[in-house]
């Protein structure tokens, strides 16, 4: 399915605006440019637009979330105070009436995440890039930005590569929305770090975040193990500035460690002890709610001539995986042991050593500081260039935020491009 417009306009050497990538932050800045009247021009390197935003609706389209606004602000951590204005014009309520406008119907899920009915990500794409297109915008794709070429009579030039070679294109205002470096193949791969960089925009390195990280599993419990997910537990560490951490959820057990939407609410602070110190322990509660006098007591009941195995089973309920988990860490000493096993239940201890590659993760914090730049998301080493999405230097778990901070970052940039071209 293609969401690319059918050909390459011919005449795209100027326009008013030109938002280079063609993600829900560039398509909601080219709507807002676009709604001022102004001739906008929107460039991807991919044969169409959208391939992240598709990817991410494969198993869901988990568009936002529902919960309080002071929750939900929270979630973007120390960014919290520099993002709240841009949620302020274009918010979780407002991204759903959005939605709504047109023609998609949204419901809350049971954990509070908001999908459209279909959970799909293709038939609100389809219907925004009508607009788009209705209002006058015009997609350019594979073209793969090179960088700025000599700016002329107030006019910013725009180098592109193109299969019939090297293009220039000029306008008065431009938004970067590139993404961070994530998802390489569908166009996310951090190749516009240096362009800026050689321009004095401050850039901060791109990480991984919302990724898993590795342990070194035995092979006995990869073999048996690995694909499985672990649910009800609790996750626990300490952050770097030695505040705990809690989360409670599920994870998976991979080939390589562990991952899940457990892992990705701890991945910031797991992933910045790990650069810290070169690894971080993390504890997993096997029995939450049950207390540790509760747990201790039942695995201290007589088990006869029963095994350990069904011991756990019969007193606990704990079976499958979460016994492979107290098999893989414990010594066979502990795990006959009733104080060494039931504390471990508690408090499983899991080394994780590092963070999987960038270009697997869901998303990469890092990118343009927000220091670098003015309420309106311009650059202040390049007056009349934009950047919005994940580009800039903030991150969020899952769960819709991500999602919701870039629709509102394109709205900000769009409307701080729109008034720049007509003040």
């Amino acid at each position: 399915m293609s969401f690319a417009a059918p050909h390459t306009l011919p005449d795209h050497d100027h326009a008013d605006a030109i938002v280079i990538g063609g993600g829900p932050a560039g398509l909601m800045a080219a709507e807002m440019l676009a709604a001022e009247g102004l001739r906008v021009d929107v460039y991807d390197a991919m044969p169409s637009v959208g391939r992240k935003f598709l990817m991410a609706g494969k198993g869901g389209m988990n568009l936002t979330h529902a919960e309080a606004a002071e929750a939900f602000l929270g979630r973007y951590g120390s960014r919290a105070d520099s993002i709240a204005p841009w949620l302020a014009t274009f918010g979780a309520q407002s991204l759903r009436e959005w939605v709504h406008a047109h023609g998609i119907d949204t419901f809350v899920g049971s954990s509070g995440r908001v999908f459209p009915t279909d959970m799909k990500a293709a038939p609100l794409l389809r219907a925004w890039l009508h607009r788009l297109r209705e209002s006058g915008v015009r997609f350019h794709m594979r073209h793969r930005w090179l960088g700025f070429d000599t700016a002329d009579n107030g006019l910013h030039a725009l180098r592109f590569a193109t299969a019939a070679g090297e293009t220039t294109v000029h306008a008065r205002a431009v938004v970067l929305a590139l993404g961070g470096g994530s998802w390489a193949r569908l166009g996310s791969d951090g190749a516009w770090v240096p362009m800026l960089a050689t321009h004095g925009v401050d850039v901060a390195p791109l990480r991984p975040a919302n990724c898993g990280f590795e342990i070194a599993w035995s092979e006995v419990f990869r073999a048996r193990h690995a694909g499985e997910p672990v649910k009800s537990v609790t996750m626990s560490l300490t952050a770097g500035d030695g505040t705990p951490l809690q989360r409670v959820g599920e994870f998976v057990i991979s080939e390589f460690g562990i991952e899940g939407s457990l892992v990705y609410a701890l991945s910031a602070p797991i992933r910045d002890r790990i650069e810290a110190e070169g690894h971080v322990m993390v504890e997993l509660d096997l029995a939450p709610g049950r207390s540790a006098e509760y747990v201790a007591q039942e695995i201290g009941r007589p088990r006869g001539s029963r095994s350990v195995s069904s011991h756990l089973q019969s007193r606990l309920g704990i079976t499958g995986v979460k016994a492979g988990l107290l098999r893989e860490v414990l010594s066979k000493e502990a795990m006959h042991d009733p104080a060494a096993l039931a504390a471990a239940i508690k408090a499983l201890p899991l080394r994780l050593e590092r963070a999987r590659p960038i270009d697997e993760v869901i998303s990469s914090a890092g990118g343009v500081r927000l220091e670098a730049m003015n309420d309106r998301l311009m650059l202040a080493a390049l007056p009349g260039v934009f950047c919005a999405g994940e580009m800039l230097d903030w991150e969020a778990p899952t769960g819709g935020y991500l999602l919701t901070a870039c629709f509102a970052s394109g709205r900000v940039a769009g409307m701080g491009a729109a008034d720049y071209l007509n003040t």
